[in-house]
């Protein structure tokens, strides 16, 4: 971790002016409206790029939030630079996604146990063989706990990470990944989980349905936004 006080390309944040424990939304809007709606005495620390981050606390444990942005490239970058310039330890991706398992409906809760991935993330390690991205058990354990305790229904299982937001083979590869029992479509998991294995740090993924893309149904951008506020209870929790 540097101990230089100076801000990273990405991050404006001062060392230690970021928690340990850091809640990434894709959209910066939904760390704002975490931040207005769910912290208290909240220090707003980030601005670059219209990526706002913020640090607060919730019931009473300091905890940030950051903009992370949309694709594995950008949580690379911005998971990357919370761990090894800022010190933080555990990462929690609340982001939305889309259904391939038709046993979700819009506005579920998904934990991602494992994150499958259509990504060539993993060849910068050089590994001899194919890497598994899975989530922190310590985090995944008390996610699954602290969703009974809030009395959410959660499902647990794999994800699927994808480079593609607009593939052109349409929806015949979600109708694969759900031959494999995958349960949703997201873009940033797998590069999250990679990062925090590689340094020994704790990550989790929890999504919300915005939409069944083999079904035809979707939120609107308002909604994803403001309404998923279950996957940021048990996520806030998690402190």
């Amino acid at each position: 971790m540097s101990k230089s006080p100076v801000p990273t390309p990405h991050l404006e944040a001062k060392v230690g002016d970021i928690a340990e424990t850091v809640l990434l939304p894709g959209d910066p809007l939904r760390a704002k409206f975490i931040a207005d709606n769910f912290l208290e005495d909240v220090v707003q620390y980030n601005t670059v790029r219209g990526m706002y981050g913020f640090t607060g606390y919730y019931n009473g444990k300091r905890i940030s939030v950051q903009g992370s942005g949309m694709g594995m490239p950008s949580m690379g970058i911005y998971s990357y630079e919370l761990i090894h310039f800022y010190g933080v330890k555990n990462l929690i991706r609340i982001g939305s996604a889309g259904a391939i398992s038709d046993d979700l409906n819009l506005h579920d809760v998904v934990i991602g146990m494992g994150a499958c991935t259509d990504s060539n993330y993993a060849a910068q390690y050089k590994l001899p063989g194919t890497y598994a991205p899975i989530a922190s058990f310590e985090l995944l354990e008390k996610a699954v706990d602290k969703a009974r305790e809030l009395d959410i229904d959660v499902t647990v299982g794999n994800v699927v990470s994808s480079d593609v937001f607009y593939g052109d083979d349409g929806l015949e590869s979600f109708k694969s990944w759900q031959k494999m029992g995958a349960l949703c479509v997201e873009m940033e998991a797998a590069a999250l989980y990679m990062n925090a294995a590689r340094a020994g740090v704790n990550a989790l993924c929890i999504v919300t349905i915005s939409d069944c893309p083999l079904r035809g149904l979707e939120t609107t951008s308002a909604e994803r936004q403001t309404a998923f506020t279950n996957m940021m209870k048990i996520a806030l929790s998690l402190a």
